[in-house]
């Protein structure tokens, strides 16, 4: 187990992960206010925390690169898959909360609601225009197409002599 994410808060599954949102905010808990504050500071970390690590395999098999994320109890349509900027393939939902009752008395609240989001910044070899995917048992799958590799063409040349 790491340090880094029980010193700066937070959990994090790659601390190298540059594009996951769970990070240290190095201005949470201060009294900024942004109708009165010269800073405006997003609270992108409270808003994703909580499911933010969506666990995520990718793996890049000849003919493309295929992402898995476990995304149990969510149905296909609380989940997003977007490729922004041309070559940054998103993928995003949210877990609501369930319904509470006044009469319930809960014992312990393990599983976690919100939403999440997770970027990958795709190679130049994908083909974002042929992106797929499928939800099965609470594993989504997306598949994105890649270009063939041209095999560098080879000319025998006669040695005379």
């Amino acid at each position: 187990m790491s340090l880094i994410p029980s010193i700066f808060g937070g959990r994090r599954s790659n601390i190298f992960d540059p594009f996951s949102l769970d990070v240290w905010d190095p201005f949470e808990g201060f009294p900024f206010n942004n109708n009165n504050s010269l800073i405006s500071v997003p609270n992108l970390v409270g808003e994703t925390s909580a499911f933010a690590n969506a666990r995520i395999d990718w793996k890049e098999t000849p003919q493309s690169h295929v992402f898995k994320a476990d995304l149990p109890g969510l149905k296909k349509e609380e989940v997003k898959v977007e490729v922004e900027d041309g070559n940054v393939l998103q993928i995003s939902g949210e877990r609501n909360k369930e319904h509470e009752e006044k009469t319930d008395k809960w014992h312990r609240v393990e599983r976690s609601s919100g939403k999440f989001l997770r970027r990958f910044r795709l190679p130049e070899n994908a083909k974002t225009d042929q992106v797929k995917a499928s939800m099965e048992n609470g594993v989504l799958t997306v598949t994105v197409a890649k270009e063939e590799q041209k095999k560098p063409e080879v000319k025998t040349i006669d040695i005379s002599g």
